[in-house]
């Protein structure tokens, strides 16, 4: 650990979007240098060599999504599989994993992805684009389609060998990033986890910490106890973090959750416009860059799964399992990583250009090098196992002084599309916040009350605001609830 350069950084900042994977963000960002960045470093992108077998057999070639690709910015124009099974399909060609690492590995996605468009094209509540085929998998975006985490990348630092904490959906993920364990979950659930956080340990500690929805609450604040029992004050919505960003008075750690659903969706997840996620990136490191405290700041901007989208790197067999005493569902061990996501590490003591990569011979990088970053840096003790084997992002910290350059500058951030049929129908994650808001204790009711099934995200929005406003005021009215 190089201890005096993360003493360097005051306020730490995540914005973790939605479901999509290394190369279908960022396989391309060094192709016309040979994969090689400004510097030197070896980058382990695309070189358009690459092919999955479509169910015939046929190979279907890796492809740039440009401006010119149909549904461009909704592509690959239907959701993914993205649970447990899927993802061993993608990667080992069976719902079933092998008992060990395979030698050929990620050749699964195409055929995977045209079981999922046959059974969402018979239910109702799922939306798959005009003319979407299986192939569309292998489309991975041209950065010019993702300028602005494109040039963050090049600008500051890409981790290309950053994996998510395991092969399975959204929720377990984010319980990673949080609490360093799922608990042995791999499904995304609609009861709060039990585990310890991050959060909690910070607040132990006397450090500051905020979590900020986008135009409303952040589900995280109702999915573990320790962040559920926190005062208000812990809590905002992106305008509320802007505000902080300019005024230098953002806390020692921001975790950023974008809009799930709706016309306003920006989480990236598929099927919703890529370029939403850009301008939120954009807004994010606009707010840090023009604050007083950016000369301190390290913004990561990662994702919490691959979304079953293609990656070309097998993910490895050496993660470190949390030991906590839970039990992993499906018999599995939480000893693997999923797919690689994407991540790219900013600040102005990053030299442009960077790859960076976990110390030689340790564990690779998962969502819990943040919690081991943060630990290292405030000395608080390992969460679980996980992330007391992980490194830390101290290593990314290599200049002596602030850079004074902005590597977005005259990076404009992509205009929205004209929105499709799905931009108003709840998603996945809303309808989970909508069941974990429903336990929420209201005044006059039980604390466990069952959700309602809504039409319109708008009625989950609604909803969701309804029951955290009932739950405040219970907490204001009973300091025991607090």
């Amino acid at each position: 650990m190089n201890g005096s350069a993360l003493s360097q950084i005051d306020t730490f900042v995540v914005l973790m979007l939605e479901n999509r994977s290394f190369d279908h963000l960022l396989g391309w960002l060094y192709a016309g240098a040979n994969n090689l960045s400004p510097t030197g470093q070896a980058f382990d992108g695309l070189t358009g060599q690459e092919s999955n077998p479509a169910s015939d057999g046929s190979p279907v070639q890796v492809f740039r999504i440009t401006s010119a690709t149909a549904n461009a910015a909704f592509m690959p124009g239907a959701d993914p599989g993205e649970g447990y099974a899927a993802m061993n399909d993608q990667l080992f060609g069976s719902i079933t994993a092998p008992p060990s690492q395979p030698t050929v590995s990620n050749q699964g996605f195409v055929k995977d992805f045209a079981y999922t468009l046959g059974w969402q094209a018979k239910e109702k509540g799922w939306t798959i684009l005009a003319g979407t085929t299986e192939s569309a998998i292998m489309g991975c975006y041209d950065p010019t389609m993702v300028p602005v985490l494109s040039a963050l990348a090049s600008g500051f630092a890409v981790c290309d060998q950053w994996f998510c904490s395991a092969p399975t959906e959204t929720l377990p993920n984010r319980a990673f990033v949080h609490a360093a364990t799922s608990q042995g979950h791999l499904k995304d659930r609609d009861s709060p986890y039990t585990a310890p956080t991050i959060f909690g340990a910070l607040t132990a500690a006397n450090v500051s910490w905020r979590i900020f929805g986008y135009a409303a609450t952040p589900l995280t604040k109702s999915d573990f106890p320790d962040v559920q029992q926190a005062p208000g004050a812990n809590f905002g919505v992106f305008t509320d973090f802007q505000a902080a960003a300019t005024a230098g008075t953002l806390p020692a750690y921001s975790f950023l959750e974008p809009e799930w659903s709706g016309t306003g969706q920006n989480d990236q997840h598929p099927v919703s416009d890529i370029a939403a996620g850009e301008q939120l990136i954009y807004q994010v490191y606009q707010a840090l860059k023009s604050g007083p405290k950016w000369a301190s700041t390290l913004l990561v901007v990662t994702y919490d799964e691959s979304g079953g989208l293609y990656d070309h790197v097998a993910p490895p067999w050496t993660a470190t399992p949390p030991g906590d005493g839970s039990v992993g569902e499906l018999g599995f061990g939480f000893n693997r990583f999923g797919p690689r996501v994407p991540a790219v590490l900013v600040s102005p003591l990053i030299a442009a250009g960077t790859v960076f990569r976990a110390p030689a011979g340790g564990p690779q990088h998962d969502h819990t090098v943040i919690l081991k970053t943060l630990e290292n840096r405030y000395g608080l003790k390992p969460l679980t196992q996980r992330d007391a084997a992980a490194s830390d992002l101290s290593g990314v910290l290599t200049l002596a002084a602030p850079r004074t350059d902005d590597p977005l500058a005259g990076v404009t951030p992509p205009a929205l599309s004209p929105p499709t049929s799905a931009a108003n129908q709840p998603t996945h994650l809303q309808m989970i916040q909508a069941a974990l808001a429903a336990d929420l204790p209201a005044p006059g009711e039980a604390r466990t009350a069952p959700a309602p099934q809504l039409a319109t995200a708008a009625d989950y929005d609604r909803y969701i605001a309804a029951r955290e406003a009932g739950w405040e005021a219970v907490r204001s009215q009973n300091p025991a609830e607090r």
